[in-house]
Protein backbone atom coordinates (compact mmCIF):
# COMPACT_ATOMS: atom_id res chain seq x y z
CA UNK A 1 0.00 0.00 0.00
CA UNK A 2 3.16 2.30 0.56
CA UNK A 3 3.60 1.99 -3.06
CA UNK A 4 -0.09 3.56 -3.89
CA UNK A 5 0.36 6.41 -1.64
CA UNK A 6 3.97 7.31 -2.71
CA UNK A 7 2.13 7.27 -6.42
CA UNK A 8 -0.37 9.14 -5.33
CA UNK A 9 2.18 11.55 -3.62
CA UNK A 10 4.94 11.73 -6.44
CA UNK A 11 2.72 11.66 -10.01
CA UNK A 12 -0.45 11.81 -9.61
CA UNK A 13 -0.43 14.86 -7.52
CA UNK A 14 2.25 16.76 -9.44
CA UNK A 15 1.30 15.64 -12.90
CA UNK A 16 -2.61 15.34 -13.07
CA UNK A 17 -4.21 15.40 -9.86
CA UNK A 18 -4.82 19.00 -9.65
CA UNK A 19 -6.17 18.88 -12.85
CA UNK A 20 -8.54 16.55 -12.03
CA UNK A 21 -9.26 17.82 -8.41
CA UNK A 22 -10.17 21.36 -9.81
CA UNK A 23 -12.08 20.39 -12.57
CA UNK A 24 -14.75 17.64 -10.90
CA UNK A 25 -14.65 20.17 -7.89
CA UNK A 26 -16.03 22.86 -10.13
CA UNK A 27 -18.14 20.62 -11.94
CA UNK A 28 -19.52 19.48 -9.27
CA UNK A 29 -20.63 23.19 -7.61
CA UNK A 30 -21.97 23.75 -11.02
CA UNK A 31 -23.97 20.62 -11.02
CA UNK A 32 -25.48 21.69 -7.54
CA UNK A 33 -26.05 25.33 -8.69
CA UNK A 34 -27.31 23.71 -12.37
CA UNK A 35 -29.91 21.33 -10.48
CA UNK A 36 -31.34 23.79 -7.84
CA UNK A 37 -31.64 26.21 -10.83
CA UNK A 38 -33.94 23.05 -12.75
CA UNK A 39 -35.88 22.68 -9.63
CA UNK A 40 -36.88 25.77 -8.60
CA UNK A 41 -37.49 26.86 -12.17
CA UNK A 42 -38.60 23.94 -13.81
CA UNK A 43 -39.43 21.24 -11.58
CA UNK A 44 -39.32 17.29 -11.71
CA UNK A 45 -41.09 17.67 -15.80
CA UNK A 46 -38.01 19.34 -17.07
CA UNK A 47 -35.19 17.76 -14.75
CA UNK A 48 -36.69 14.28 -16.77
CA UNK A 49 -36.46 15.94 -20.52
CA UNK A 50 -33.04 17.57 -19.27
CA UNK A 51 -31.79 14.08 -18.50
CA UNK A 52 -33.20 12.32 -22.13
CA UNK A 53 -31.59 15.52 -23.65
CA UNK A 54 -28.06 14.92 -21.65
CA UNK A 55 -27.94 11.19 -22.24
CA UNK A 56 -28.50 11.78 -25.95
CA UNK A 57 -25.76 14.31 -26.46
CA UNK A 58 -22.91 12.12 -24.52
CA UNK A 59 -23.61 9.14 -26.83
CA UNK A 60 -23.49 11.44 -29.91
CA UNK A 61 -20.70 13.33 -28.42
CA UNK A 62 -18.79 9.90 -28.41
CA UNK A 63 -19.87 8.79 -31.64
CA UNK A 64 -19.03 12.00 -33.37
CA UNK A 65 -15.01 11.56 -31.66
CA UNK A 66 -15.46 7.90 -32.25
CA UNK A 67 -14.65 7.08 -28.93
CA UNK A 68 -11.06 8.34 -29.26
CA UNK A 69 -10.35 10.62 -26.45
CA UNK A 70 -8.49 8.31 -24.26
CA UNK A 71 -6.58 6.59 -26.56
CA UNK A 72 -5.49 9.75 -28.75
CA UNK A 73 -3.77 10.96 -24.98
CA UNK A 74 -1.99 7.43 -24.73
CA UNK A 75 -0.54 7.74 -28.58
CA UNK A 76 -0.08 11.29 -28.20
CA UNK A 77 2.50 10.94 -25.32
CA UNK A 78 4.22 7.99 -26.40
CA UNK A 79 5.05 9.49 -30.37
CA UNK A 80 5.14 13.25 -28.91
CA UNK A 81 9.21 13.00 -30.19
CA UNK A 82 8.80 11.32 -33.34
CA UNK A 83 7.54 13.85 -35.86
CA UNK A 84 6.49 10.90 -38.26
CA UNK A 85 4.59 9.40 -36.08
CA UNK A 86 3.41 12.14 -34.64
CA UNK A 87 2.11 13.50 -38.05
CA UNK A 88 0.32 10.45 -38.71
CA UNK A 89 -1.33 10.06 -35.35
CA UNK A 90 -3.00 13.78 -35.28
CA UNK A 91 -3.29 13.52 -39.09
CA UNK A 92 -5.60 9.73 -38.87
CA UNK A 93 -7.53 11.20 -35.69
CA UNK A 94 -8.43 15.04 -36.88
CA UNK A 95 -9.81 13.87 -40.10
CA UNK A 96 -11.70 10.62 -38.45
CA UNK A 97 -12.51 13.10 -35.81
CA UNK A 98 -13.85 15.84 -38.57
CA UNK A 99 -16.20 13.15 -40.78
CA UNK A 100 -17.47 11.34 -38.21
CA UNK A 101 -18.71 14.42 -36.76
CA UNK A 102 -19.52 15.91 -39.92
CA UNK A 103 -22.06 12.78 -40.67
CA UNK A 104 -23.65 12.75 -37.69
CA UNK A 105 -24.29 16.10 -38.12
CA UNK A 106 -25.97 16.28 -40.86
CA UNK A 107 -28.06 12.67 -39.89
CA UNK A 108 -29.48 14.80 -36.91
CA UNK A 109 -30.09 17.62 -38.35
CA UNK A 110 -32.23 16.53 -41.30
CA UNK A 111 -33.82 14.06 -38.79
CA UNK A 112 -34.54 16.55 -36.14
CA UNK A 113 -38.31 15.75 -35.64
CA UNK A 114 -37.22 11.59 -35.62
CA UNK A 115 -34.97 12.53 -32.45
CA UNK A 116 -37.51 14.86 -30.95
CA UNK A 117 -39.79 11.75 -30.54
CA UNK A 118 -37.45 9.72 -29.41
CA UNK A 119 -36.07 11.61 -26.71
CA UNK A 120 -39.09 13.66 -26.00
CA UNK A 121 -42.11 12.13 -27.36
CA UNK A 122 -44.22 13.62 -29.58
CA UNK A 123 -45.51 15.95 -27.15
CA UNK A 124 -42.94 18.25 -27.19
CA UNK A 125 -41.72 20.18 -29.67
CA UNK A 126 -37.82 21.21 -29.46
CA UNK A 127 -36.42 20.12 -33.45
CA UNK A 128 -34.75 23.45 -33.09
CA UNK A 129 -32.71 22.26 -29.82
CA UNK A 130 -31.67 19.22 -32.33
CA UNK A 131 -30.49 21.23 -34.91
CA UNK A 132 -28.39 23.52 -32.87
CA UNK A 133 -26.59 20.10 -31.67
CA UNK A 134 -26.11 18.92 -35.14
CA UNK A 135 -24.24 22.29 -35.56
CA UNK A 136 -22.20 22.60 -33.09
CA UNK A 137 -21.46 18.30 -32.87
CA UNK A 138 -18.53 18.99 -35.01
CA UNK A 139 -17.10 21.91 -32.96
CA UNK A 140 -17.53 19.59 -30.14
CA UNK A 141 -15.17 16.89 -31.58
CA UNK A 142 -12.47 19.79 -32.24
CA UNK A 143 -12.50 20.58 -28.82
CA UNK A 144 -12.25 17.38 -27.56
CA UNK A 145 -9.31 16.28 -29.80
CA UNK A 146 -8.05 19.20 -29.02
CA UNK A 147 -7.84 18.52 -25.26
CA UNK A 148 -6.57 15.02 -25.81
CA UNK A 149 -3.51 16.73 -27.49
CA UNK A 150 -2.86 19.11 -25.02
CA UNK A 151 -3.55 16.26 -22.91
CA UNK A 152 -0.99 14.06 -24.69
CA UNK A 153 1.83 16.64 -24.38
CA UNK A 154 1.18 17.01 -20.73
CA UNK A 155 0.02 20.41 -20.79
CA UNK A 156 -1.38 19.97 -17.62
CA UNK A 157 -1.53 23.97 -16.44
CA UNK A 158 -3.30 25.17 -19.70
CA UNK A 159 -5.71 22.11 -19.59
CA UNK A 160 -6.32 23.33 -15.89
CA UNK A 161 -7.01 26.99 -17.01
CA UNK A 162 -9.16 26.11 -19.51
CA UNK A 163 -11.48 23.74 -17.22
CA UNK A 164 -11.94 26.38 -14.88
CA UNK A 165 -12.75 29.15 -17.25
CA UNK A 166 -14.91 26.81 -19.57
CA UNK A 167 -16.82 25.70 -16.46
CA UNK A 168 -17.21 29.17 -15.05
CA UNK A 169 -18.38 30.59 -18.21
CA UNK A 170 -20.77 27.25 -19.12
CA UNK A 171 -22.01 27.77 -15.56
CA UNK A 172 -23.04 31.52 -16.24
CA UNK A 173 -24.67 30.79 -19.28
CA UNK A 174 -26.68 27.87 -18.16
CA UNK A 175 -27.92 29.61 -15.20
CA UNK A 176 -29.12 32.87 -17.15
CA UNK A 177 -30.38 30.85 -19.64
CA UNK A 178 -32.91 29.09 -17.03
CA UNK A 179 -33.74 32.23 -14.94
CA UNK A 180 -35.01 33.71 -18.39
CA UNK A 181 -36.68 30.86 -20.85
CA UNK A 182 -36.84 27.75 -18.25
CA UNK A 183 -36.75 24.71 -19.76
CA UNK A 184 -35.98 25.92 -23.33
CA UNK A 185 -33.19 27.71 -21.99
CA UNK A 186 -31.68 24.96 -19.73
CA UNK A 187 -32.07 22.82 -23.40
CA UNK A 188 -30.34 25.45 -25.55
CA UNK A 189 -27.53 25.88 -22.76
CA UNK A 190 -26.76 22.17 -22.91
CA UNK A 191 -25.53 22.11 -26.57
CA UNK A 192 -24.18 25.29 -26.88
CA UNK A 193 -21.70 24.95 -23.55
CA UNK A 194 -19.33 23.04 -25.72
CA UNK A 195 -19.13 25.65 -28.66
CA UNK A 196 -18.64 27.92 -25.37
CA UNK A 197 -15.63 25.30 -24.46
CA UNK A 198 -13.71 25.59 -27.58
CA UNK A 199 -13.35 29.63 -27.51
CA UNK A 200 -11.51 29.04 -24.78
CA UNK A 201 -9.93 26.47 -25.95
CA UNK A 202 -8.67 27.79 -29.34
CA UNK A 203 -6.87 30.52 -27.28
CA UNK A 204 -4.50 27.51 -24.97
CA UNK A 205 -3.60 26.33 -28.26
CA UNK A 206 -2.73 29.58 -29.65
CA UNK A 207 1.17 29.23 -28.30
CA UNK A 208 1.14 25.86 -30.03
CA UNK A 209 0.42 26.66 -33.49
CA UNK A 210 3.13 24.16 -34.53
CA UNK A 211 0.80 21.57 -34.34
CA UNK A 212 -1.50 22.39 -37.55
CA UNK A 213 1.72 21.62 -39.42
CA UNK A 214 1.35 17.79 -38.41
CA UNK A 215 -2.30 17.74 -39.46
CA UNK A 216 -2.25 16.25 -43.29
CA UNK A 217 -4.52 14.40 -45.16
CA UNK A 218 -2.52 12.51 -47.00
CA UNK A 219 -0.90 11.26 -43.74
CA UNK A 220 -3.87 9.32 -42.62
CA UNK A 221 -2.28 6.07 -41.58
CA UNK A 222 -4.81 2.79 -40.96
CA UNK A 223 -2.16 1.30 -38.85
CA UNK A 224 -2.62 4.31 -36.47
CA UNK A 225 -6.15 3.49 -37.10
CA UNK A 226 -5.65 0.06 -36.41
CA UNK A 227 -4.04 0.26 -33.03
CA UNK A 228 -6.61 2.97 -32.17
CA UNK A 229 -9.56 0.69 -32.86
CA UNK A 230 -9.76 -1.33 -29.66
CA UNK A 231 -10.00 1.69 -27.31
CA UNK A 232 -12.45 2.96 -30.28
CA UNK A 233 -14.40 0.03 -29.68
CA UNK A 234 -14.39 -0.21 -25.99
CA UNK A 235 -15.27 3.32 -25.55
CA UNK A 236 -18.01 3.38 -27.83
CA UNK A 237 -19.73 0.59 -26.61
CA UNK A 238 -20.21 1.69 -23.04
CA UNK A 239 -20.43 5.41 -23.99
CA UNK A 240 -23.42 4.82 -26.29
CA UNK A 241 -25.17 1.87 -24.75
CA UNK A 242 -25.26 3.88 -20.98
CA UNK A 243 -27.26 6.73 -22.42
CA UNK A 244 -29.26 4.19 -24.37
CA UNK A 245 -30.30 2.14 -21.82
CA UNK A 246 -31.00 5.30 -19.55
CA UNK A 247 -33.32 7.14 -22.26
CA UNK A 248 -35.07 4.29 -22.61
CA UNK A 249 -35.93 3.70 -18.87
CA UNK A 250 -36.66 7.20 -18.59
CA UNK A 251 -39.01 6.87 -21.15
CA UNK A 252 -40.89 3.51 -19.79
CA UNK A 253 -41.09 6.24 -16.49
CA UNK A 254 -42.88 8.78 -17.94
CA UNK A 255 -45.33 5.98 -19.86
CA UNK A 256 -46.24 3.95 -16.78
CA UNK A 257 -45.23 5.98 -13.87
CA UNK A 258 -45.60 9.53 -15.36
CA UNK A 259 -42.80 12.48 -16.34
CA UNK A 260 -42.70 13.64 -12.41
CA UNK A 261 -41.06 10.21 -11.39
CA UNK A 262 -38.57 10.15 -14.08
CA UNK A 263 -37.82 13.82 -12.76
CA UNK A 264 -36.91 11.99 -10.12
CA UNK A 265 -35.14 9.36 -11.02
CA UNK A 266 -32.86 11.71 -12.67
CA UNK A 267 -32.46 13.97 -9.83
CA UNK A 268 -30.80 10.85 -7.89
CA UNK A 269 -28.71 9.72 -10.69
CA UNK A 270 -27.37 12.92 -10.75
CA UNK A 271 -26.32 13.00 -7.29
CA UNK A 272 -24.82 9.65 -7.74
CA UNK A 273 -22.76 10.96 -10.82
CA UNK A 274 -21.70 14.03 -8.21
CA UNK A 275 -19.96 11.54 -5.57
CA UNK A 276 -18.63 9.14 -8.17
CA UNK A 277 -16.72 11.59 -9.88
CA UNK A 278 -14.31 11.43 -7.48
CA UNK A 279 -13.62 7.65 -6.80
CA UNK A 280 -13.48 7.52 -10.97
CA UNK A 281 -10.95 9.89 -11.61
CA UNK A 282 -8.69 8.18 -8.85
CA UNK A 283 -9.04 4.54 -10.29
CA UNK A 284 -8.10 5.88 -13.74
CA UNK A 285 -5.32 7.97 -12.47
CA UNK A 286 -3.90 5.27 -10.47
CA UNK A 287 -5.53 1.75 -11.14
CA UNK A 288 -5.25 1.27 -15.09
CA UNK A 289 -1.41 2.52 -15.19
CA UNK A 290 -0.99 0.33 -12.46
CA UNK A 291 -2.33 -2.85 -14.04
CA UNK A 292 -0.31 -2.06 -17.09
CA UNK A 293 2.78 -2.40 -15.32
CA UNK A 294 1.83 -5.73 -13.44
CA UNK A 295 2.48 -9.24 -14.76
CA UNK A 296 1.76 -11.15 -11.83
CA UNK A 297 -1.17 -12.57 -10.37
CA UNK A 298 0.15 -11.89 -6.90
CA UNK A 299 0.50 -8.29 -8.00
CA UNK A 300 -2.60 -8.12 -9.17
CA UNK A 301 -4.27 -9.66 -6.09
CA UNK A 302 -2.09 -7.23 -3.81
CA UNK A 303 -3.22 -4.06 -5.86
CA UNK A 304 -7.08 -5.06 -5.87
CA UNK A 305 -6.96 -5.52 -2.21
CA UNK A 306 -5.04 -2.75 -1.45
CA UNK A 307 -7.27 -0.44 -3.17
CA UNK A 308 -10.48 -1.91 -1.33
CA UNK A 309 -8.39 -1.96 1.94
CA UNK A 310 -7.70 1.64 2.18
CA UNK A 311 -9.86 3.45 -0.37
CA UNK A 312 -13.86 1.70 -0.13
CA UNK A 313 -13.63 2.27 3.67
CA UNK A 314 -13.83 5.74 3.09
CA UNK A 315 -15.70 5.85 0.76
CA UNK A 316 -18.26 3.92 2.23
CA UNK A 317 -18.31 6.05 5.01
CA UNK A 318 -18.96 9.11 2.59
CA UNK A 319 -21.61 6.77 1.28
CA UNK A 320 -22.93 6.32 4.98
CA UNK A 321 -22.99 10.31 5.60
CA UNK A 322 -25.04 10.49 1.92
CA UNK A 323 -27.91 8.29 3.09
CA UNK A 324 -28.01 9.87 6.86
CA UNK A 325 -28.13 13.02 5.32
CA UNK A 326 -30.09 12.63 2.07
CA UNK A 327 -33.16 14.47 3.87
CA UNK A 328 -30.49 17.68 4.38
CA UNK A 329 -29.20 16.85 0.13
CA UNK A 330 -32.96 17.54 -1.27
CA UNK A 331 -33.16 20.52 0.37
CA UNK A 332 -29.76 21.77 -0.28
CA UNK A 333 -30.04 20.41 -4.51
CA UNK A 334 -33.58 20.63 -4.90
CA UNK A 335 -36.98 21.59 -3.31
CA UNK A 336 -40.06 19.85 -1.84
CA UNK A 337 -41.05 18.52 -4.98
CA UNK A 338 -38.75 15.76 -5.36
CA UNK A 339 -39.43 14.65 -2.05
CA UNK A 340 -39.74 11.32 -3.33
CA UNK A 341 -36.16 11.31 -4.03
CA UNK A 342 -35.46 10.72 -0.75
CA UNK A 343 -36.46 6.86 -0.57
CA UNK A 344 -34.28 6.50 -3.79
CA UNK A 345 -30.98 6.64 -2.12
CA UNK A 346 -30.92 3.32 -0.33
CA UNK A 347 -30.96 1.07 -3.54
CA UNK A 348 -28.87 3.53 -5.56
CA UNK A 349 -25.91 3.48 -3.11
CA UNK A 350 -25.84 -0.13 -2.75
CA UNK A 351 -25.78 -0.61 -6.67
CA UNK A 352 -23.24 2.02 -6.88
CA UNK A 353 -20.90 0.14 -3.93
CA UNK A 354 -21.25 -2.79 -6.02
CA UNK A 355 -20.30 -0.53 -9.34
CA UNK A 356 -17.20 0.62 -8.13
CA UNK A 357 -16.27 -2.53 -6.36
CA UNK A 358 -16.26 -4.52 -9.80
CA UNK A 359 -14.82 -1.32 -11.87
CA UNK A 360 -11.11 -1.51 -10.30
CA UNK A 361 -11.13 -5.60 -11.01
CA UNK A 362 -12.86 -4.78 -14.92
CA UNK A 363 -9.93 -2.31 -15.12
CA UNK A 364 -7.62 -5.60 -15.78
CA UNK A 365 -9.74 -5.98 -18.68
CA UNK A 366 -8.01 -2.59 -20.45
CA UNK A 367 -4.63 -2.78 -18.81
CA UNK A 368 -4.23 -6.61 -20.77
CA UNK A 369 -6.23 -5.55 -23.60
CA UNK A 370 -8.74 -8.27 -22.69
CA UNK A 371 -11.51 -6.80 -25.41
CA UNK A 372 -13.67 -9.94 -25.91
CA UNK A 373 -14.28 -10.43 -22.13
CA UNK A 374 -14.80 -6.57 -21.80
CA UNK A 375 -17.36 -6.28 -24.36
CA UNK A 376 -19.17 -9.39 -23.48
CA UNK A 377 -19.81 -8.16 -19.61
CA UNK A 378 -20.53 -4.83 -20.89
CA UNK A 379 -23.32 -5.67 -23.04
CA UNK A 380 -24.81 -8.18 -20.37
CA UNK A 381 -24.67 -5.55 -17.82
CA UNK A 382 -26.70 -3.19 -20.05
CA UNK A 383 -29.31 -6.05 -20.92
CA UNK A 384 -29.69 -7.29 -17.21
CA UNK A 385 -29.91 -3.33 -16.59
CA UNK A 386 -32.93 -2.92 -19.34
CA UNK A 387 -34.63 -5.82 -18.08
CA UNK A 388 -34.63 -6.03 -14.71
CA UNK A 389 -35.78 -2.40 -14.37
CA UNK A 390 -38.45 -2.49 -16.78
CA UNK A 391 -39.63 -5.60 -14.46
CA UNK A 392 -39.07 -4.22 -11.05
CA UNK A 393 -40.73 -0.81 -12.35
CA UNK A 394 -43.96 -2.88 -13.52
CA UNK A 395 -43.96 -4.36 -9.71
CA UNK A 396 -42.49 -1.44 -7.84
CA UNK A 397 -42.84 1.62 -9.99
CA UNK A 398 -40.47 4.25 -9.16
CA UNK A 399 -38.56 2.63 -6.76
CA UNK A 400 -37.64 -0.39 -9.33
CA UNK A 401 -35.66 1.64 -11.57
CA UNK A 402 -32.78 1.85 -8.73
CA UNK A 403 -33.34 -1.77 -7.78
CA UNK A 404 -32.97 -2.62 -11.49
CA UNK A 405 -29.69 -0.69 -11.08
CA UNK A 406 -28.64 -2.40 -7.89
CA UNK A 407 -29.45 -5.77 -8.95
CA UNK A 408 -27.79 -5.44 -12.48
CA UNK A 409 -24.52 -3.98 -10.86
CA UNK A 410 -23.99 -6.87 -8.13
CA UNK A 411 -24.85 -9.46 -10.83
CA UNK A 412 -21.84 -7.68 -12.75
CA UNK A 413 -19.49 -8.03 -9.72
CA UNK A 414 -20.52 -11.79 -9.21
CA UNK A 415 -19.18 -12.17 -12.78
CA UNK A 416 -16.46 -10.65 -12.09
CA UNK A 417 -14.94 -12.62 -8.96
CA UNK A 418 -15.73 -15.69 -10.89
CA UNK A 419 -13.70 -15.02 -13.82
CA UNK A 420 -10.79 -13.32 -11.49
CA UNK A 421 -11.27 -15.65 -8.74
CA UNK A 422 -8.09 -17.95 -9.53
CA UNK A 423 -6.38 -14.77 -9.32
CA UNK A 424 -7.89 -13.33 -6.27
CA UNK A 425 -8.63 -16.30 -4.28
CA UNK A 426 -6.87 -19.05 -5.90
CA UNK A 427 -3.34 -20.49 -4.95
CA UNK A 428 -1.13 -17.55 -5.98
CA UNK A 429 1.68 -18.42 -8.39
CA UNK A 430 4.27 -15.88 -10.34
CA UNK A 431 2.47 -16.88 -13.87
CA UNK A 432 1.15 -14.11 -16.10
CA UNK A 433 -1.97 -12.94 -15.60
CA UNK A 434 -3.03 -12.87 -19.09
CA UNK A 435 -5.37 -15.12 -20.53
CA UNK A 436 -8.20 -14.82 -18.35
Amino acid sequence: MKKFFNYINSEVLVKAASLNLANISLRILAGILISKFIAVYIGPQGMALIGNLRNFMSGLQSLSISGLYKGVVKFVSQVKNDSVELTKTLSTVFYLGFFSSTFLAFLCYYNAQFINDIIFSSNYRYTYIIKTLAIILPFYALNMFTFSIMNGFSKHKYLLLINVLGQVLGLLVTLILIYQENIDGALIAIVITPALNLLITIVGIAFRRSLMSFVKITQISLSVLKKLSPYMIMALVSAIAIPIVMIIIRNYLIDEVGIKAAGHWTAMTRVSDYYLMFINSLTALYILPRFSEINSKRDFRKEVFSFYKSIMPAFLVLLLIIYLSRSLLINILFTEDFRPVEDLFGYQILGDIARVLSMVIAYQFLAKKMFAHFLILEVFLFIMMYFSSIYLIDEFGLQGAVMGHCLSYFMYFGIILLLFSSSLFGVLTEDGIEGY
